[in-house]
């Protein structure tokens, strides 16, 4: 018995016509099992997030109610047309450019200060990093409530706090400069602190041997922020900008709960893209003229991280041949 276990033991494995197919499997396996891992993946995106889009793009070409989803009428880019000789739609883009410009450059400029001075060793910094966070992680809802007492016109603390220092009280949900200062400080509020812990992120990945060498060089403080912070922040940067100019182009809880009103205001005066299109599909019950919003934003996103790729390229380009 111990001869012949020892005899199947030293025996080769099987060869010739038995072996050929699980060599075929295995390689087979081999070629294949990577796209296996990757499948779910792929197939999540292209049922929420591919097929949404291409359907959009279907509806928008047709006249779509939402009482009769059903009944579709061919209007090819009729729907494309008559939003664009909608005053309403130029208002909301507008709308859309002053209030993103409002709530964006000084929400970077705050979260690019905030993480410079954390980056330096100061007493609780992890009770800083974690306080600044936490308008993030509150409810846009609430967060909008808040504020819309907080701009009252009549009993709102702001108009108060002004009033002690001897200006009128300020319409803030009426007049068009003030209403649309107010939806971007809601903005400003809940993303300086995400923007700010990002670029601590990237600050502490800056070599700190740089920053010994300009302070041997006699650098002060601010030389070495200009000329070493920002250089090595700058993908960062071009994240963090392109990332605020989406979520600005796609602007919605924070106007449409400062007022409850999804016309933006009884002028249109802070009426977003985002809420022109809800007015439209869900106000209206047009669902073709807002699947055509939809695509129309899509492609204004694309342009706008189109020309923030490529200022920071010709940067780069214009750094590299110094």
């Amino acid at each position: 018995m111990t001869l012949t276990a020892t005899a199947k033991a030293a025996s080769p494995p099987p060869s010739g016509p038995a072996a050929a197919p699980q060599s075929a499997v295995r390689r087979a396996w081999r070629a294949f099992s990577p796209y296996a891992y990757i499948a779910p993946f792929f197939t999540l995106f292209a049922a929420f997030g591919l097929f949404p889009l291409l359907y959009t793009a279907f509806v928008s070409l047709y006249r779509v109610e939402l009482q009769t989803p059903g009944d579709m009428e061919w209007r090819g880019l009729g729907n494309y047309t008559a939003l664009f000789t909608d005053e309403f739609f130029w208002t909301s883009l507008r709308n859309t450019f002053t209030i993103g410009v409002l709530s964006t450059v000084p929400q970077l400029a705050m979260a690019l200060g905030l993480a410079h001075l954390l980056n330096y060793k100061l007493r609780g910094r992890t009770f800083i990093r974690t306080a600044i966070l936490l308008p993030y992680a509150t409810s846009v809802a609430a967060a909008t409530l808040v504020f819309a007492q907080l701009f009252g016109r009549d009993f709102g603390l702001i108009n108060y706090v002004l009033g002690l220092v001897g200006f009128d009280p300020v319409d803030w949900q009426t007049g068009t400069v003030a209403s649309q200062i107010a939806v971007s400080s809601i903005v400003i509020w809940r993303w300086t602190g995400y923007n700010a812990l990002i670029y601590l992120a990237g600050m502490q990945s800056i070599p700190s041997e740089l920053y010994e060498a300009a302070e041997v060089d006699g650098a002060s403080r601010w030389r070495q922020f200009l000329h070493v912070t920002l250089p090595g922040l700058r993908p960062t940067i071009v994240f963090t900008t392109v990332v605020s100019t989406i979520g600005a182009t796609q602007l919605f809880g924070e106007p449409l709960l400062f007022e409850g009103s999804i016309s933006g205001g009884i002028s249109h005066q802070y009426q977003t893209l985002g809420l022109y299109m809800y007015e439209q599909g869900w106000g209206f019950f047009h669902l073709g003229r807002a699947a055509a919003i939809a695509w129309v934003m899509f492609v204004l996103i694309l342009l706008l991280v189109g020309v923030n790729a490529l200022i920071a390229r010709r940067r780069s380009r214009k750094e590299a041949g110094r």
